[in-house]
């Protein structure tokens, strides 16, 4: 395979994928590539730029066979002639706040996008500004009143200029904490849980009634990865949530519960550090669950009514909170067996009268011989 020298190459937020800009005396392309964790897992997509020769009539599959990147052929390109090589200084790549997905910028100007829900199918989605025609390379980027991921692009550069300005952190935190306080009362604590990376997150704690809550601020910042592509039109319904947990006082000290709820500063990053997402029903492992238990299972509809209240919108999506309540082994095993196992094991909680406060209790499975 023939090398094309690196003009750009920007990794995501949790350091998961690479964007790339390679140009060589003949084409420039824009990848993203999975890193070492993931390449097993994702390919590499593509999105061809620019010829810097002229368009060939016909697919330039010679170059496909030796491995060189294509030209593209004429009837797809915007200009026939040969562009000017782009330069290094005049590339932004703009990752999507769901960190799987991203656009390339030129001196201001839309270049390309590679959406992020097509790291979770084979077939290969792009979009570039000098494409005029759907192709195996790439498909017309247009513009914003014709290609929503145009829209997007200029919406998500958008949210990362107001980001920057280092304001909309006070907005998101006095929200979520206006809305947890009417249902849980003041804050007693707070723990910042971000290691002073973006997005800001935080844990704040509540002492309501007799029960420690602990509740995060900042998940629902950015949707998580694969939603868009799992749920489509009802992706705004999944795509971003907040964490919470509840600890009877009577049956465990304040210390205790606060390391308990640490589980909660595992569980934020993990969407983004693992390229996935977490809904009603999952289960996720940690070191901190009580003994006795080992993992916890993630669930709103555990909660009683007024404990499944409304989260400020962000971003015209609802963010929905789940609850984490400790599981025993039997019990993750029992809903990671199929896809509506961990409904199943939230429906036999019920049951046996079990809410999103923990408290000593049965197990609810039997334990596998």
């Amino acid at each position: 395979m023939t090398y094309q020298p690196l003009i750009a190459e920007v990794h995501n937020q949790q350091r998961t994928l690479t964007a790339i800009v390679e140009q060589d005396a003949r084409t420039a392309y824009f990848y993203i590539w999975p890193t070492d964790l993931f390449r097993s897992q994702y390919a590499v997509r593509g999105c061809w730029l620019r010829n810097l020769e002229p368009a060939p009539a016909l697919e330039d599959r010679e170059a496909m066979e030796q491995g060189i990147a294509p030209l593209l052929s004429a009837e797809f390109c915007r200009t026939l002639e040969a562009e000017p090589a782009l330069d290094p200084a005049g590339l932004q790549v703009l990752w999507e706040p769901s960190d799987d997905g991203a656009a390339l910028w030129y001196y201001g100007q839309l270049l390309a996008v590679i959406p992020g829900w097509s790291l979770y199918q084979d077939k290969q989605v792009s979009f570039s500004a000098g494409c005029i025609k759907k192709n195996r390379l790439t498909a017309p980027l247009g513009s914003a009143s014709t290609n929503e991921y145009y829209a997007r692009a200029e919406q998500q550069r958008q949210f990362w200029r107001e980001w920057h300005d280092g304001s909309e952190w006070d907005r998101v935190q006095k929200e979520l904490m206006v809305s947890y306080q009417a249902q849980f009362g003041e804050s007693v604590k707070y723990y910042a849980i971000d290691q002073g990376s973006w997005p800001p997150m935080a844990i704040s704690q509540h002492w309501h009634k007799g029960i420690w809550y602990f509740l995060t601020l900042g998940m629902s910042i950015r949707p998580m990865p694969q939603v868009d592509y799992l749920f489509d039109e009802l992706a705004p319904q999944y795509r971003r949530i907040e964490l919470a947990m509840a600890v009877d006082g009577e049956v465990m000290t304040e210390s205790n519960a606060v390391q308990m709820a640490s589980a909660l500063a595992e569980f934020v990053h993990l969407p983004w550090a693992r390229l996935t997402w977490l809904g009603e029903g999952h289960t996720l492992a940690s070191e901190v669950a009580p003994v006795g238990f080992e993992s916890f299972l993630l669930a709103n509809e555990l909660a009683e009514d007024k404990a499944q209240f409304k989260l400020p919108k962000r971003d015209d999506d609802r963010p929905k909170l789940l609850w984490a309540t400790p599981v025993t082994e039997a019990e993750r095993i029992f809903a990671q067996a199929d896809e509506q196992g961990g409904q199943r094991l939230r429906e036999l909680l019920t049951a046996q009268g079990s809410n999103h406060i923990f408290r000593p209790r049965q197990q609810v499975v039997d334990s596998p011989e």
